[in-house]
């Protein structure tokens, strides 16, 4: 088995900065993909970054340039830095982890007032 937790969300003024981190601990013996989404009232999951186990990122067009995904294989941890921040990315964030399947953290809510 293999538990996803994330940390880091909070309240933050339009404009400001939040700082995800996404843990993955368990039966781990390599991770492949990793990626942070979000779920804001009333819509459907998104992808808001998504980095391979070579590193490569993905973005949406609604983030890119604002949001930064990275990860550290020794740490088993993938980070979410979101710069820019702006009400229509508040939200709860989840983090997914594959390992041979999929594993889903239970999420951490971002708030951002205008």
């Amino acid at each position: 088995q293999v538990q996803v937790v994330e940390s880091g969300g909070g309240l933050v003024q339009a404009g400001g900065s939040l700082r995800l981190s996404c843990a993955a601990s368990g039966s781990i013996f390599s991770i492949n993909a990793m990626g942070w989404y979000r779920q804001a009232p009333g819509k459907q999951r998104e992808l808001v970054a998504h980095i391979t186990g070579g590193g490569r990122t993905n973005y949406p067009d609604s983030v890119k340039g604002r949001f930064y995904i990275s990860r550290d294989n020794a740490k088993n941890t993938v980070y979410l830095q979101m710069n820019g921040l702006k009400p229509e990315d508040t939200a709860v964030y989840y983090c997914r982890v594959t390992v041979g399947m999929d594993y889903w953290g239970k999420g951490t809510l971002v708030t951002v007032s205008s």
